[in-house]
């Protein structure tokens, strides 16, 4: 059976959504549509240890600053591999974590005393 690129992508970008809510760093994360995480995936066929196709994930996230951004990135990466092994059956040998943005609610007029200047 042929998994949907479209289909693992949206597992991953869920994935990661809950790797950042639940993980180091979650009480910066910036919110909104423009701070979801987004995913691309490349689905390839033939064995990997023996399990049928493999996914190789790009997911791309908007992080708070200051955060161990380290420390999410390697969350995401877990999470996800996990997640798509689990819910998809697909083995996952990479995992790309590309941070598109840093925000700061600080810097980006969103938090407490925005208003001052």
């Amino acid at each position: 059976m042929r998994i949907a690129d479209r289909v693992v992508a949206k597992v991953a970008a869920q994935a990661a959504r809950e790797a950042l809510r639940d993980g180091p760093g979650a009480d910066v994360l910036p919110r909104g549509r423009k701070a979801a995480p987004s995913a691309d995936v490349a689905v390839r066929g033939g064995r990997l240890r023996g399990a049928g196709q493999a996914a190789h994930v790009r997911v791309s996230v908007v992080l708070g600053y200051p955060s161990d951004i380290g420390a999410q990135c390697g969350a995401v990466r877990r999470r996800v591999a996990s997640r798509v092994r689990e819910l998809v059956g697909m083995d996952v040998p990479e995992v790309a974590v590309e941070v598109t943005r840093l925000r700061s609610s600080h810097l980006d007029d969103e938090g407490p005393g925005s208003g001052l200047r």
